[in-house]
Order: C-alpha cells, then sequence, then structure tokens
C-alpha cells in the first residue's frame, strides 16, 4: 500500500523544508516524493535537513506541472489552511487518510501540498478528489510544510495499521483520463453557447467539484465523453442546417 502513494510538493520555496518533509516520510516508510517546480532543489539545505532520508531525496521526481506529478493517480487528497467558496469535500487527517489508504491498496494516490506561503492554487485543488485541514489554534493555524507532511504521514500508518477492508473491485479513472474528460466537456459547453451567460471558470470549478464527489471509474469517463462528442456533433448540424436555410 505505501508503495502506492507519492507525496507531492507544489512548488516549494525552501529547500530546508524539502529536506525535513523527507525525513517526515521516511519515519513513516513513504518514499515516493514528486516535487512541481521547487525554487532550489537539489541543495546542500535539503540534504542537512533530510537527517538521513537522504535516499528519498535522491529519489525525487521534479515535475513542471501539477498533471505531470499525478499521471497515473487515481484519488488525491490536497491540504488546505482556509475555507475557500467554492471547494470540496473537507475532512480532518484522521478521516480523510484511511480513504486514501484504501485506495492506495490497488492504485496510485497522492497526498498534495502547496507552497508555504499561499498553499495551493484553486486550479490545483481542482485536482483533488478530497480536501484535508488539519484543525489547529484559529489564532495561529499556519503550520510548517514539513509539520504537516510529518501529521499527514502518521495519520497514514495509523490507517495502514488499522486493517481497513479493501474497497469494493473499481476502476476509477486516471488522472490524466479526468483531465481530459474535463478539457472535453469545457469546449463542448462553449460550442454549444451554454457559457453566454455563465462565468465558465467558475462554472467548471463547480462542476470539477460535483464529478470529484462522483468518483468517476473509466467506463464512465468513456459514457460521458460519448454523450459530449454526439451532442457537439448534433449541435454542429443544427447550425449547418440553419446556415443553409437562411442563406
Amino acid at each position: 500500500m505505501l508503495n502506492n502513494i507519492r507525496v507531492v510538493l507544489s512548488h516549494t520555496t525552501h529547500p530546508g523544508n524539502i529536506g525535513a518533509a523527507a525525513r517526515a516520510m521516511k519515519t513513516m516508510g513513504l518514499r515516493h516524493l514528486y516535487l512541481i517546480n521547487p525554487r532550489h532543489f537539489p541543495d546542500p539545505q535539503a540534504d542537512a535537513m533530510a537527517a538521513g532520508a537522504d535516499d528519498v531525496l535522491r529519489d525525487a521526481v521534479v515535475c513542471g506541472s501539477i498533471d505531470e506529478a499525478l499521471q497515473g493517480v487515481v484519488f488525491t487528497v490536497a491540504m488546505t489552511a482556509r475555507l475557500r467558496d467554492i471547494s470540496l469535500e473537507v475532512k480532518t487527517p484522521r478521516e480523510a487518510m484511511p480513504l486514501l489508504q484504501q485506495h492506495a491498496a490497488a492504485q496510485p494516490v497522492a497526498l498534495l501540498f502547496g507552497t508555504e506561503m499561499s498553499g495551493l492554487t484553486n486550479e490545483e485543488m481542482g485536482r483533488a478528489q478530497l480536501l484535508a485541514h488539519i484543525p489547529a489554534n484559529p489564532d495561529f493555524s499556519s503550520l510548517n510544510l514539513a509539520a504537516a507532511v510529518q501529521v499527514m504521514c502518521y495519520e497514514l500508518s495509523v490507517a495502514a495499521g488499522a486493517g481497513l477492508p479493501a474497497l469494493a473491485e473499481t476502476h476509477p479513472a486516471p488522472h490524466e483520463q479526468v483531465e481530459g474528460f474535463f478539457s472535453h466537456l469545457e469546449k463542448a459547453l462553449f460550442e454549444i453557447g451554454f457559457f453566454t451567460t455563465q462565468n465558465p471558470a467558475r462554472l467548471m470549478q463547480r462542476l470539477r467539484r460535483l464529478y470529484a464527489r462522483a468518483r468517476l471509474e473509466q467506463e464512465e469517463i468513456n459514457i460521458l465523453r460519448g454523450i459530449l462528442s454526439v451532442t457537439t456533433e448534433y449541435n454542429a448540424r443544427l447550425k449547418t442546417r440553419y446556415l443553409q436555410e437562411h442563406k
């Protein structure tokens, strides 16, 4: 199960936090670290803070985008320190990590952390199926990045030791297939004129939230994209007929 879990750090600014996060991972048996456009890496400060987790740093995968970091992943939990006007379901670490662990029993999953100062962007949050929030002092709720990684890795180890039953056999769609569907959906909505009275970006955020709750499977993605293709083809035929009749 642990081999299917990747910890993804997005746009980390301080290399020491990368090293400390690697150390936190290794203490809990995790080793797959992915870095999205880190400001400084590799770096001597990362090596120093790793304190024995040099192998985790050595094998870290540096990515140019979140889609690259999440390729092949079927379930992503994103960390948030604040509530947002449009968000996914938010759970505590003790609630969220058993779900991540159950998906990891069969396929790759990800635990996603944002940059130190501002966390994850709305676009990055939209790539997740679930949000997790670490309850903290409301007057001083900002955790150090590595401390947050340690808390979540510990909760993962607790979930792994609980002997949770495996999920019923499903075939969840991998990240890249889900993103292909959203690109297709947005293009189709433009083509049929649905966005004329809507805010496209905000509406797509809401649609992402809706489909994240559904936990789409591969066959379901194929069905939905088939519907979109037929819809846009029918719309194109109607436009052609209208133009021919009004020459």
